[in-house]
């Protein structure tokens, strides 16, 4: 059952002794003396729907200790240790100078109760709503996107490692797949007998690993499986596939020589992905997205995805809740027409950097310097020559380009220029032209940096996700974010004068 804090203070009271030792203006300060008006008994109340048995912590404690623990990126262990011998951390949850803390398991236990209800955010929802409550951000109709990078909690397996993994795992979870045969030598603990300097011979473990694997996904499609079960023969068809091909003749496979899109990483955390910072420089993980208001750096949402999802993709939810006219600021990552068009239904505005434009010579013609007339259905190149675009969204000049004067300037294939019509064209020109412009560049030198001040204050001494899966990190995330808030509040002089709240 729902467990509550009693209202009467005790004599060992940490915030009535040692009150003072308390940072003026910090977050443990402002819990020790808002904690119950922010976090309600009732806030928690559907996580323990009866009403018998031993009552929980009280639901006020559990989430400052969420709250702080997130905000100084520490394990559960470490979270009630600090609660059992760091008078600011007894002072923000109410516990006397005497009282010792609970089992670090129960924060394990709130959770998965919060992960499963139908409000698992509700930590980050309490700080947003008491963000519109003292007006921090209610005159500010801009918010600034941005994403960074998140390291995932485990270590990047080769494609061997993983298929030996995954059909251990997978004979383990069924015994039908267990007396399936494979090649035991291989899934030895100790690690299979290769030579790795060797590249027949790679290609000889590689081919029985992936033979062994197609054996055990054979026999499981007559098996009945549970969700569990189900999942595991899953992924190992997914391994088994992504990273290899057809070797030199029948049965033999081989590492392939190239990275599949959306590759899986690793059996142990399936959800974490390659993340490119560039071309050549790479990381694994998760990616943190937020949007936040320019002015006080406010997050005002959050979410994470996997390290493969592009930022552009990820911003409509970010704006989600954003009335009409919201100005949005990002980097060229937000740039792409979809996400222009987006905003433009929705009667907002894009203040975004628009991508580079790629030209077919170095210093030649860019797709500004054709006039394309979608209303015709025609382009006109700088030299006057017209031509209709086709049904799939192309111009082709073709041979008109062999007596051009400037042919050089503008194309090296020996067809002619070929100009592919961007479906949001008109936006992305619009958008660039904008880009040019005084006005333009103020407002977005101007506002734009805020996001990367949040972002580092979000990943403050927190680079690294705790857990493994997009759900259990994205729920972390989230407290974080509504800790980051809280820190920042405080800041900016949050009060609450026993009407409402508001800021100095």
């Amino acid at each position: 059952m729902q467990g509550s804090c009693r209202l009467d203070r005790e004599l060992l009271d940490a915030r009535a002794l040692c009150g003072h030792l308390v940072g003026v203006g910090s977050v443990h300060a402002f819990l020790a003396e808002h904690r119950s008006r922010l976090f309600p008994d009732g806030l928690f109340a559907d996580l323990f729907g009866s009403r018998r048995g031993r009552p929980s912590v009280p639901g006020e404690v559990v989430a400052v200790v969420m709250v702080l623990q997130a905000l100084e990126g520490l394990s559960d262990r470490q979270a009630c240790r600090r609660l059992a011998t760091d008078i600011a951390w007894k002072a923000a949850a109410g516990l006397a100078l005497t009282d010792e803390a609970f089992h670090h398991t129960v924060l394990t236990l709130w959770r998965n109760r919060l992960r499963a209800s139908g409000d698992p955010d509700r930590v980050f929802r309490v700080v947003s709503e008491l963000i519109a409550e003292c007006g921090a951000v209610a005159k500010s109709h801009r918010r600034v996107l941005d994403s960074t990078v998140l390291d995932d909690a485990v270590a990047r397996q080769d494609t061997v490692t993983m298929l030996v993994n995954q059909i251990r795992r997978v004979r383990k979870l069924h015994g039908g797949l267990a007396d399936v045969w494979v090649r035991e030598r291989n899934l030895d603990t100790g690690g299979a007998v290769v030579d790795w300097g060797d590249p027949g011979d790679v290609e000889r473990l590689v081919s029985e690993l992936v033979d062994d694997a197609l054996e055990l996904i054979g026999t499981a499609e007559d098996l009945e499986l549970d969700d569990a079960q189900g999942d595991a023969v899953a992924l190992l068809a997914l391994v088994a596939g992504q990273d290899v091909e057809p070797g030199d003749g029948p049965g033999r496979w081989r590492i392939a020589r190239r990275t599949a899109p959306g590759r899986v990483i690793s059996v142990v955390d399936p959800e974490s992905r390659h993340v490119h910072k560039s071309r050549s420089v790479y990381r694994d993980g998760y990616k943190a997205h937020i949007a936040a208001e320019p002015d006080t750096g406010l997050i005002t949402a959050v979410d994470l995805t996997a390290g493969d999802v592009g930022d552009a993709r990820a911003a409509p939810g970010l704006i989600a809740d954003e009335a009409a006219g919201t100005e949005v600021y990002g980097d060229s990552a937000y740039g792409t027409g979809d996400l222009r068009a987006h905003l433009a239904e929705r009667e907002m505005t894009a203040v975004i950097k628009p991508p580079p434009i790629q030209t077919a010579v170095d210093g030649g013609y860019s797709i500004d310097d054709f006039d394309i007339d979608i209303d015709a259905g025609t382009v006109t190149c700088p030299e006057g020559i017209t031509v209709t675009i086709s049904p799939t969204d192309t111009a082709r000049f073709g041979r008109r380009c062999r007596t051009c004067p400037v042919r050089a300037r503008c194309t090296t294939a020996k067809d002619g220029r070929t100009i592919k019509i961007h479906p949001h064209h008109q936006l992305l020109k619009a958008a660039r032209k904008l880009a040019r412009t005084d006005c333009f560049d103020h407002d977005y030198r101007r506002r734009r940096p805020m996001a990367e001040r949040s972002i580092a204050w979000l990943v403050r001494n927190n680079r690294r996700c705790p857990y493994r899966g997009i759900h259990k990190n994205r729920q972390w995330l989230t407290t974080r974010a509504a800790a980051v808030n809280l820190k920042r509040l405080t800041n900016l002089g949050l009060t609450h004068n026993g009407r409402h709240w508001a800021i100095n």
